[in-house]
């Protein structure tokens, strides 16, 4: 099996390609900017809003699955239109695809657990643009595998666990909210769960959220509490008294998904609670 992994030297595309090459499997992999740091993998840049620099690199690399682990934020061109183009390219070619999306799809508005059958109603940009991903990837390519997770946090290098730290040093502004419910997930299982899913054929959609469900504000004392931070320093508020867009309570329902995975996913209690 050869695997190209779409954004390759982001947060979780750096887990994707080190389990890839502890797995031993023929992997390469793309940036943007700058290639990650595995050397001895196939990089490629690519630009996502560009279909023709798609192309090149699928028919450069000719690999038998794709893992979209891309994250263009509100860029519609990045986090839109890139997913609906490598769609297209791998379906017309043949190529299994495993496409990472977000619990940013729903509102938190009607309920607040979402099973896989759950549709989309975002509120924001970035939420709007992986539910349009998400719509065009399982009409375009109806045997790829749709991933939802939630907040992707590690053992320190994650941009929540950053901003923990920069919130206790006052070098950052802002607050965790009190109110602001996910299910954190750690990006070694979440690697995980997502390489069985890309060399199986089960096409659809599935949760890969942690099973934990736990306010922002709750995930930075787990964190501070783990890396010996003093937890009073961290500034909470309530995303409800804000002008702030975003949901207030998603929670990822997962029970069907990991009834079918050998993978467990953790919660953020367990998996802060042990040692770096």
């Amino acid at each position: 099996m050869s695997v190209l992994i779409i954004g390759g030297s982001g947060f979780l595309g750096n887990e994707l390609v080190r389990q890839a090459a502890v797995a031993g499997r023929a992997t390469a992999a793309t940036y943007n900017s700058r290639p990650g740091s595995a050397p001895a993998l196939s990089w490629h840049r690519l630009d996502f809003g560009d279909p023709r620099s798609l192309d090149e690199v699928i028919d450069a690399v000719g690999p038998s699955v794709v893992v979209n682990a891309s994250s263009g934020e509100a860029n519609w061109a990045v986090t839109a239109d890139g997913p609906v183009r490598l769609a297209q390219a791998t379906a017309q070619r043949g190529i299994r695809l495993v496409h990472v999306s977000s619990d940013a799809v729903f509102s938190g508005r009607h309920r607040a657990r979402y099973d896989e059958t759950a549709l989309p109603d975002p509120v924001t940009p970035y939420g709007a643009a992986k539910a349009a991903a998400e719509t065009a990837v399982r009409l375009l390519h109806p045997a790829a595998a749709v991933a939802r997770t939630s907040l992707i946090i590690g053992d320190g290098g994650s941009p929540h666990e950053r901003m923990v730290h920069e919130l206790a040093a006052g070098t950052r502004q802002g607050s965790l909210f009190t109110d602001d419910i996910r299910c954190p997930v750690h990006v070694a299982d979440l690697a995980a769960a997502l390489w069985e899913l890309a060399v199986s054929d089960a096409a659809g959609v599935f949760h890969l959220g942690g099973a934990d469900a736990v306010s922002r504000h709750e995930l930075g004392l787990l964190i501070a509490r783990r890396d010996g931070i003093e937890p009073s320093l961290l500034p909470t508020g309530r995303r409800a008294d804000t002008k702030l867009l975003g949901a207030l309570d998603v929670r990822l329902d997962g029970d069907a998904t990991q009834r079918r995975l050998s993978v467990r996913l953790r919660g953020a209690r367990e998996f802060l609670s042990e040692a770096r």
